[in-house]
């Protein structure tokens, strides 16, 4: 695959060209919802004539299309948002492009986000890019996908509970889940306001790390956002230490999955680090404080949804209250229902005490005993996901598998933390695996470089 170093230094227009003839070409994988194919070459022609210069002039990326950006609709792969044009441009994006780079493309989700396969979207599910009878993962599936193809080198993409991680893994590329309030979430449309990152997919952590150097730092219009501290680090000397979690290496998981973790530790071992096996318990409970805790707030987030300020209306002559109803029928999928239903029964009076407080409380002790294992380990490790890839279709009826999917990403979601999934080999059938690392709050760029470094060994 190409890095944005292929990029450099070429014409912008030859470059922008290229990408999109090449998702042309691979439009059967469904990663794209549209192009912004005008837009971007005059874009690319102000490159070429010296108007628009940056770090990362003439480069093509996509964004995830529930990302606000100019030339194409915003639609968060949704009936709902069907025809929405936004009238600005989320943070991220701006700040890529004032560093010279091109969006051409929306790439496929799952509708507002609420999936882990992308099979979710309104428009149809994304196939990997490894084996179309598979899922992409999600809900960034899309955005995987496109880099995974080549197509470009990086795409934006955002992470609520493996979002960015999961699809990364599954399609052999690198994830970057950056520590909350990392990047402004300004212009992006939410899914969860305690957990949404923003973040990128690349071809090499070299890239990540470049465009998350782009992206990160305090911004006026999202007061989540922290004070500028990432910053890339040359290089990384052996000797960390790094805990690999004993509860995600069980015979539950695939055995070419833990095959494959286990062949990453030794290449860490033999570069010089340390690595022993740690327990983190309450990780047994994780999915179920998350999907009380994400469908609460996206129940709240959706609500402004209801045909009439926000996005689709439904037709004929109704009272206000059919109004509501139809439209919201009409414009969310089953998922963003099964999830508001949740939301709104764990937020409800009678219930609000016994399920939403005592999964903010359990969400408390499980950062509590994160940050117990910072205080001895740099950094930890273990599988993005249980199982590699699995067929479209096999989980759909099955919601609950489908969450189980999560399990292993959830954790640094609901703790904030920063984590980076990289490729870690293939299985037999020629799938790809992902290992995931994680660090303490802020400590994004030791956990890249840590991972650069093992690119190369």
């Amino acid at each position: 695959m190409q890095t944005i170093t292929d990029y450099l230094g070429k014409s912008a227009r030859d470059n922008v060209i290229a990408a999109i003839v090449k998702a042309k070409e691979n439009e059967a994988y469904h990663a794209l919802l549209s192009l912004t194919e005008e837009r971007a070459l005059e874009r690319a022609d102000a490159v070429d004539r010296g108007e628009i210069t940056g770090r990362l002039a003439g480069v093509p990326f996509v964004v995830k299309d529930n990302f606000l950006a100019y030339g194409a609709p915003t639609t968060a792969a949704s009936i709902m948002l069907e025809h929405f044009n936004a009238p600005l441009q989320a943070t991220a994006v701006e700040k890529l492009e004032r560093e010279g780079a091109i969006c051409i493309g929306k790439a496929n989700l799952d509708a507002f986000a609420h999936g882990g396969s992308t099979e979710n979207s309104a428009f149809g599910p994304t196939l990997n890019s490894h084996d179309k009878t598979r899922v992409a993962g999600g809900s960034s599936g899309g955005s995987a996908v496109v880099t995974a193809l080549d197509i470009v080198p990086f795409a934006l993409g955002s992470d609520t509970g493996g979002s960015i991680r999961e699809p990364a893994s599954f399609n052999g590329v690198v994830g970057v889940k950056p520590t909350y309030g990392t990047v402004s979430r300004y212009g992006v449309v939410a899914m969860a306001s305690s957990t949404d990152t923003i973040g990128t997919f690349a071809s090499s952590v070299a890239d990540a790390e470049l465009v998350m150097d782009i992206i990160a730092g305090k911004d006026v219009k999202d007061m989540t956002t922290l004070p500028d501290f990432f910053s890339p680090i040359g290089t990384i000397e052996p000797g960390r230490k790094v805990g690999l979690i004993k509860e995600f290496m069980t015979e539950d998981v695939d055995s070419e999955v833990r095959l494959a973790v286990t062949n990453y530790i030794a290449r860490l071992r033999d570069a010089g680090h340390t690595v022993e096996e740690v327990s983190l318990p309450i990780v047994h409970h994780t999915l179920a404080m998350y999907y009380i805790i994400v469908p609460a707030e996206i129940s709240s987030n959706l609500a402004r949804y209801d045909g009439i300020r926000y996005g689709k209306r439904a037709e004929g002559a109704l009272t206000l209250a059919e109004l509501y109803g139809k439209s919201r029928d009409e414009g969310f999928v089953t998922e963003n229902k099964r999830r508001i239903m949740i939301g709104s029964y764990v937020l409800s009076s009678g219930f609000f005490d016994a399920y939403y407080q005592q999964a903010q409380k359990a969400r408390t002790l499980l950062i509590a005993e994160l940050n117990k294992l910072f205080e001895t380990y740099d950094m930890l490790i273990g599988p993005v996901a249980p199982t590699p890839a699995f067929l479209l279709g096999e989980n759909a009826s099955d919601p609950i598998k489908m969450y189980l999917a999560d399990i292993m990403t959830v954790p640094a979601s609901l703790a904030g933390i920063p984590a980076v999934s990289v490729p870690a080999g293939l299985t037999e059938s020629g799938l790809p695996i992902g290992v995931q690392i994680m660090g303490k709050r802020r400590s994004d760029a030791q956990i890249l470089a840590l991972a650069r470094s093992m690119e190369t060994k």
